[in-house]
C-alpha cells in the first residue's frame, strides 16, 4: 500500500455514478479532496486494487491517517475524518 496521503484523496473514473455522487455530497459539505483518475494517473490503478482485493472498485477514498474505504457514505467520510 503507498503512504498515507497528505490531503483526503478520492480515486475514481470520469463515468462512475457513485463517484459523481460522492463527490457532490463532499462538495456541499465543503470536504475539501483530491481527486485521482484511475484510467489516466499511472499507479493509481493499483493502490486501489492493493486496498480492494484485486478489484478497481471506484470510489475509494485514501485518509490522511491512512485508512482507505470502498464507495464509503458521506456519513462514513465523516466518521473517519473525525477518528
Amino acid at each position: 500500500m503507498t503512504q498515507a496521503p497528505n490531503k483526503l484523496t478520492m480515486y475514481s473514473t470520469t463515468w462512475c455514478g457513485y463517484c459523481r455522487r460522492l463527490k457532490s455530497q463532499m462538495d456541499r459539505e465543503g470536504i475539501e479532496y483530491a481527486e485521482v483518475d484511475i484510467e489516466r494517473t499511472p499507479g493509481a490503478a493499483d493502490f486501489v486494487m492493493s486496498v480492494n482485493g484485486g478489484n478497481q472498485t471506484v470510489p475509494t477514498v485514501h485518509f490522511p491517517n491512512g485508512a482507505a474505504l470502498t464507495n464509503p457514505t458521506l456519513a462514513q467520510v465523516k466518521d473517519q475524518l473525525a477518528a
